[in-house]
């Protein structure tokens, strides 16, 4: 495919897409098609075999040398700033970021630095990215950040007194508290930055991706059946991402869940709450460059 100045022989505009989850399931997906439509890809993952097989595929489709595996731990504050360092060094503009990471832990697990594993991957990750590559993102003339969980879900809330859900854990209770703290992640994005880089919120539903191995035999021979029957195929939930790239939104933020645009007044999409978690967030940061974790 030719590019001159930047544009395809179509005349579309190629970007830089950085993908967080990007050698698994709707990352890997969504990568390998912007490569092979001729964008330059940084694939994030923590897996480096992964990461080789990403490789590969792209250079039997001639996108070699548009496709980037960057080895990350998202798990961990610090990886995630290291990755965001590596990023912002070979590339000055980045024009969209896509925030796919996300693992099911059926034990409760707590990183090096003290936190409970899926908050720090699910939404963590996702908060430093978005800020961190803030200064990349400003420089696209069309940016935007789609994070792909679980807009739209009533299910589950943020444990405020219990971020770390040291009390009550569970895989599900895990994975719904990141979700919700996802939502108000997006609504606290357009309103520190007003709409300067739209925010999407997608929630694919359920979707024949992602990595069942930390889960027990039981529970992957279910989820395997239960994809078969009411799973929706990955190029299915990864289309709708290539019009929020090709065509951001103007809005500050928007919210999709399957197809249907949401209102943004939805219980799940509360500024007060959103202004909390930002708060919480930026004391849990702090807790964790000083090396001492606080409770919660």
């Amino acid at each position: 495919m030719g590019v001159k100045d930047g544009f395809d022989e179509r005349g579309r505009r190629r970007v830089v897409v950085v993908v967080s989850g990007g050698t698994n399931g709707m990352g890997r997906a969504f990568a390998l098609a912007r490569a092979r439509a001729g964008d330059s890809v940084v694939a994030l993952g923590s897996d480096p075999q992964k990461g080789r097989r990403l490789l590969d595929e792209a250079e039997e489709a001639g996108a070699a040398g548009r496709t980037e595996f960057l080895r990350a731990d998202l798990s961990t504050v610090s990886g995630t700033r290291e990755a965001v360092a590596r990023i912002a060094a070979g590339h000055d503009t980045v024009d969209a970021l896509i925030l796919c990471a996300n693992r099911q832990h059926p034990r409760r697990t707590v990183t090096e630095e003290g936190l409970e594993r899926t908050f720090a991957l699910y939404y963590l990750s996702r908060h430093v990215l978005g800020e961190g590559l803030g200064p990349q993102l400003l420089r696209s003339p069309s940016p935007v950040i789609v994070n792909v969980a679980g807009v739209g879900a009533r299910a589950g809330r943020v444990h405020w007194d219990d971020l770390r859900l040291e009390r009550r854990y569970s895989t599900v209770r895990a994975q719904l508290q990141a979700g919700r703290a996802n939502d108000l992640l997006g609504v606290a994005h357009a309103a520190r930055t007003g709409g300067a880089v739209p925010y999407v919120l997608y929630h694919p539903g359920f979707t024949r991706s992602g990595d069942l191995g930390p889960l027990s035999a039981p529970a992957r021979l279910l989820l395997r059946v239960l994809a078969r029957i009411a799973a929706r195929p990955v190029e299915r939930s990864v289309a709708p991402l290539h019009g929020f790239v090709d065509a951001p939104p103007r809005a500050p933020l928007t919210a999709v869940d399957r197809g249907r645009t949401l209102p943004l007044d939805l219980p799940t999409l509360d500024p007060g709450n959103a202004d909390r978690l930002a708060e919480v967030t930026r004391a849990l940061l702090r807790e964790v460059d000083l090396g001492v974790p606080g409770e919660g």
